[in-house]
């Protein structure tokens, strides 16, 4: 395996980035490096990109991902063939529909929590997205029928208020300086991470985070609360949905 610099992450400064061109940095087995890339590796709940690599008039399907020392592996499938070497130029095309599927399900989930926090103290203990549904715990004792309606009430009005979301990062000493900025209870944060990503649904929510999201709310579409289980004391799991189908086009 050879060594390489950190990947470029186009996917953490333009969640839209559909396509990239880019240069094979290095390989193991059927893994590649790339300079910069714009398939997100999956992490904090957000499920990997799919997509292919082209060169040459091959179209390889990225079949995993992972990211290693800030390098992001694209795991490529079995019947592709050979990967291509250190140095060979490639195309990168994301799968679009189900990338802007996360994006508009991770910005409703910071909607969810960023609410349920501000109406009611409670943090965030596990959360995880899928192409139809996503779930989130939090530290709750109850949640009534009247809390989910008006939960479910209020993301929805967000949604339709049309917030701007802003995505920059500050350096790790201010960022820890914003009050409530980390709402998962214990904080994942490295300690070797010196300078934090912040996503800002402006009005109503501020947190580190470090996946990709739409630019307003509105196209999130909305969302409704599927099922809630008890999963201990304080500890309550609330499953949602998206209810329409937009793809992004």
């Amino acid at each position: 395996m050879d060594m390489q610099s950190p990947t470029t992450l186009l996917y953490a400064t333009d969640s839209y980035v559909r396509a990239f061109e880019a240069r094979v940095t290095a390989t193991d087995g059927r893994a590649v490096a790339l300079d910069q890339t714009a398939f997100y590796p999956g992490g904090g709940g957000q499920q990997a990109d799919r997509g292919e690599l082209v060169f040459e008039e091959r179209r390889l399907p990225v079949s995993g991902m992972s990211k290693r020392d800030g390098v992001v592996w694209h795991e490529l499938a079995e019947e592709a063939g050979d990967p291509p070497a250190v140095g060979t130029k490639v195309a990168g095309e994301i799968d679009w529909p189900f990338r802007y599927n996360m994006m508009r399900t991770h910005t409703a989930l910071h909607l969810l929590c960023g609410l349920i926090f501000r109406d009611y103290g409670a943090q965030v203990t596990g959360g995880q997205m899928y192409p139809d549904r996503a779930r989130m715990d939090f530290t709750l004792g109850t949640m009534t029928p009247d809390f989910l309606h008006n939960i479910e009430r209020s993301v929805n009005t967000a949604v339709a208020d049309d917030h701007t979301i802003k995505v920059y990062d500050l350096p790790r000493d201010e960022a820890m300086t914003i009050p409530d900025l980390i709402r998962t209870k214990i904080n994942l944060l490295p300690p070797e991470i010196t300078r934090i990503r912040i996503v800002e649904i402006i009005g109503v929510d501020l947190q580190a985070d470090g996946g990709t999201h739409v630019h307003s709310t509105r196209e999130v579409g909305g969302i409704k609360v599927l099922r809630t289980e008890n999963k201990g004391k304080e500890n309550k799991r609330m499953e949602i949905a998206l209810i329409d189908g937009n793809d992004g086009d």
